[in-house]
């Protein structure tokens, strides 16, 4: 079902950022994802994110892949440019608009599947390179669009709506972050927007490539027993899935991490996933302990929340390769492209 328009409801007194905008001007269409999807709360936290850092929706740029997170980029941000790339292309389209405009804020949504298996090539290459982006990745274990497979991000011993038990072990995005150098790596769940917003607002502003992984229960094909990454039962009767294109309604799920501590969140189908925030005497700037407690957390069964590393000192893509500071966009192309002689001038030098 493709994206239809959100009807314009008049309401009065609505508040304004900084530019005079409203919380509806950094909205899009309506969602025809599952209802009680957590990407709906996903947007729902960019949408507030992003009118908070009181950002011109035009300055924006949205970028997807393929799959159910990748319709997220048409729900929030109407006014602002957008590109749709082919499965797991995403980081790869972003590099090179980003190379080409160094002036606008590049959104990138994903999912596990998007990114961590047929583009994980192209993620790790943007990391590497610090690309200047927000970069979310929609994690539920499962790809959602195709009726619902393990995804690189399934937990060993979680079971699909059939019965498969996973037995490969799952790749973690931000251990994988850890390891390659990136400068911003955060993980949150898409029911607590209280963690949420400020963590997406901070990785925005980051003078680099920020990655936010975001626990996102899949409602329609990874809410069965034995899964890890499925939703609290919110109704007092149990729904029974018998076909695979049945999508019971659910409500949201919202949990709260508390500071300093733990929650046990527990999903409908009785699972329970383990929240932890990270501790006061946590520090995010120490790569080698940061990835110690994540081993140690895992080996726990726990899911760690929070901005779990930055580089406060990174330089981005234009910093590192010297990039001008008018962005090659507005350069007249006589200037970028000056002709054969002096490209041959410029292949004397290496000579």
């Amino acid at each position: 079902m493709p994206s239809i328009a959100k009807p314009l409801v008049p309401l009065l007194d609505l508040p304004r950022n900084g530019i005079g905008l409203t919380q509806r001007d950094y909205e899009g269409a309506m969602s025809t994802l599952c209802a009680g999807c957590g990407h709906d709360s996903i947007t729902a936290a960019l949408v507030r994110a992003l009118w908070e850092l009181d950002l011109q929706p035009h300055m924006i740029a949205k970028l997807s892949g393929i799959g159910c997170s990748s319709k997220t980029t048409a729900y929030f941000a109407g006014a602002a440019h957008g590109f749709n790339s082919v499965h797991g292309r995403m980081a790869a389209i972003a590099t090179g608009a980003a190379a080409a405009n160094r002036e606008l804020l590049y959104v990138g949504v994903s999912g596990d599947g998007d990114s961590l298996s047929i583009g994980l090539g192209q993620l790790l290459h943007a990391m590497r390179r610090n690309v200047h982006m927000l970069y979310i990745i929609e994690n539920n274990g499962v790809y959602g669009l195709t009726k619902g497979q393990f995804s690189a991000s399934a937990d060993v011993g979680s079971r699909l709506k059939h019965g498969e038990t996973n037995t490969l072990a799952p790749i973690d995005a931000v251990a994988v972050g850890l390891s390659l150098g990136a400068t911003f790596l955060a993980r949150s769940f898409s029911g607590d927007k209280e963690q949420l917003v400020p963590i997406l607002k901070a990785a925005a502003m980051h003078r680099g490539f920020a990655l936010v992984d975001v626990i996102s229960p899949c409602v329609t094909f990874n809410d069965h027993d034995g899964s890890t990454k499925s939703y609290h039962y919110t109704r007092e009767h149990d729904v029974h899935a018998t076909e695979s294109d049945f999508i019971p309604f659910r409500s949201e799920v919202t949990a709260t991490i508390p500071e300093n501590g733990a929650r046990n969140v527990t999903m409908h189908d009785g699972s329970v996933l383990r929240f932890r925030s990270v501790p006061a005497d946590y520090d995010p700037t120490d790569r080698p302990s940061v990835m110690r407690y994540l081993e140690q957390s895992r080996e726990a069964g726990e899911v760690i929340s929070g901005v779990l590393y930055v580089d406060e000192n990174s330089r981005d893509m234009h910093e590192v390769n010297n990039t001008p500071d008018e962005p090659l966009v507005r350069v007249p192309f006589s200037k970028l492209c000056p002709g054969a002689a002096e490209l041959n001038t410029l292949q004397d030098g290496f000579r």
